[in-house]
């Protein structure tokens, strides 16, 4: 198996584990699937059929999907579209039969975005799954200081933000609002949880300061100038 030190670790942008649910019939190779991507330092959930598939993704929320074609209940391409209901952008990596070359187009027309065939080695499952998450999904490495939101980039060492290229100019409490709301891109957040990670105390009767820097954030990010 690869070793982890040759390659950074994925994270989400709040810096939690990335999460990947296999999907397979066959216990011993999910076990081994699973093995491989919690070596990666992920966090791994499994199902062995269709239907727990579409519970555990619902409860799980994954980032990526590993998810055989063929399963007890019904396929994966059904699978797919149970998942993809809930969750429209999660990439899946789908896993066939050597000679099933139908079976990978209809995958991949159907919305599937990358596949393996059976037999496959770890390291390619592995390599596939990390591929697919930095194409499709906002996460960061643990060596990169640099944060990507749409065409927005934020780098936290050198303290400067860029939209589409430009440079924009923010103050330093600017600067910590804006990283905080783009490690949680996903999160509903009250302004509660922002005021205590960005100004560090409670404003008491002044909470509407959340909402004034936002204000000031969305100017600047469409001029790119100080208000």
């Amino acid at each position: 198996m690869t070793s982890r030190s040759a390659t950074p670790t994925l994270t989400r942008l709040d810096g939690s584990p990335v999460r990947v649910l296999v999907v397979d019939d066959e216990q011993h190779l999910t076990e081994l699937l699973s093995m491989a991507l919690r070596y990666e330092g992920w966090e791994v959930a499994s199902a062995g059929d269709g239907a727990q598939a579409v519970k555990v993704a619902r409860d799980f929320q994954p980032d990526a999907v590993v998810l055989d074609w063929m399963l007890p209940d019904f396929d994966g391409l059904e699978v797919l579209r149970r998942m993809r209901a809930d969750a429209p952008e999660v990439p899946v990596l789908f896993l066939t039969a050597k000679d099933a070359v139908e079976d990978r187009v209809a995958g991949l027309t159907a919305g599937g975005d990358d596949y393996v065939t059976k037999p496959f080695s770890l390291e390619e499952v592995v390599a596939r799954v990390r591929a697919l998450m930095r194409r499709t999904v906002m996460v960061a490495t643990e060596s990169s200081s640099t944060v990507v939101v749409g065409d927005l980039t934020l780098d936290e060492d050198s303290h400067e933000v860029r939209r589409a290229g430009q440079e924009v100019s923010l103050t330093a409490t600017e600067f910590e609002l804006l990283r905080f709301l783009m490690r949680n891109p996903k999160r509903v957040l009250s302004k509660s949880q922002i005021l205590d990670r960005v100004w560090n105390y409670d404003f008491g009767g002044q909470a509407n300061i959340v909402e004034l820097y936002i204000s000031y954030l969305r100017k600047r990010s469409t001029t790119g100038t100080r208000r």
